[in-house]
């Protein structure tokens, strides 16, 4: 009977719950090799997700915003954040045979820095809804850099954004005025930011330039949206630049099996990329502080 009693109590845990109660297992079962860079631990990382299912709106099961962790299945934002938050995790503690609480505790800690305005969860606008937030957010934060600029064939452009707030029907959490206003707040002030990209035809100039483990937003074709994938670089024994990311199209996290500039090519939603990169280890522990201050 008390077999009986557990198994029909663990039915009635939402999956996104269980998810994050298995989460310290889930770390001890991941081999997390460093490399020179947090970049380059990054996909070490990112690889032992391989074959992990596509699953989309995994941040949208609660009718509350709260901090999901699910090491499981992914998109493409899920996927990055992940990778990303571990990677700072393990660079930012001192003792790498740390056990996995410990391991765990930095990484919600990351994870919520990296995916809230301000490291702050307040709502479901503080969610670093588009890329273009995201990254100017981060980078103020200092984990990372957005170096798409120094990249050859790089262009300086302005978009307006409306993506979200004129297709609410996706974001059911859009039908409360008030966060429909803060989204649209947030929208007015990305728009008002030029950026620099590197458009589909130059992507294949800028690749001998990109490092492992450096950060690809694919940028959008369609009016109102910024960036509409995500994924890691990943140089291949030829010298190819190739794409480690969350795959709508495939269903899983996998590699592309062409090199990131034929990706794009082939792919007429998109337009070009962004790129940015983790800084280095020893700007980490400073970024943290920053952070913990601005969050006060």
């Amino acid at each position: 009977m008390i077999k009986l009693i557990t198994a029909l109590s663990l039915l009635l845990v939402s999956p996104v719950l269980l998810a994050q109660e298995l989460v310290p297992n889930e770390l001890k079962t991941i081999p997390i090799v460093g490399g020179k860079t947090p970049s380059e631990t990054a996909v070490n990382i990112g690889r032992q997700f391989l074959g992990r299912p596509y699953v989309p709106h995994t941040l949208d099961a609660s009718p509350t915003e709260q901090l999901v962790v699910n090491m499981r299945e992914f998109d493409c934002t899920t996927y990055l954040e992940t990778v990303l938050a571990l990677t700072l995790a393990w660079h930012d503690l001192a003792d790498k045979s740390t056990n996995a609480v410990l391991l765990d505790q930095s990484f919600r800690t990351f994870l919520t820095k990296l995916r809230y305005r301000d490291g702050l969860i307040n709502g479901y606008a503080s969610r670093l809804h588009y890329f273009s937030d995201w990254l100017r957010d981060n980078e103020r934060k200092g984990l990372l850099t957005d170096v798409t600029k120094e990249l050859p064939g790089s262009l300086s452009v302005a978009k307006p954004l409306s993506y979200m707030t004129t297709a609410t029907y996706k974001y059911p959490r859009l039908i409360d005025p008030a966060i429909l206003k803060q989204v649209a707040l947030a929208e007015a002030s990305i728009s008002q930011q030029s950026f620099y990209f590197i458009p589909s035809k130059s992507i294949r100039q800028a690749e001998s330039q990109l490092r492992e483990g450096d950060i690809i937003m694919l940028t959008a074709a369609r009016p109102g949206l910024d960036m509409k994938h995500v994924g890691l670089a990943t140089r291949h024994p030829d010298g190819r630049i190739h794409l480690l990311h969350a795959s709508s199209d495939q269903g899983a996290v996998v590699i592309t099996s062409y090199p990131l500039s034929d990706y794009v090519l082939w792919h007429k939603g998109l337009s070009g990329i962004r790129v940015a990169r983790l800084r280095p280890a020893t700007g980490l522990a400073t970024a943290v502080v920053q952070v913990g201050e601005v969050a006060k």
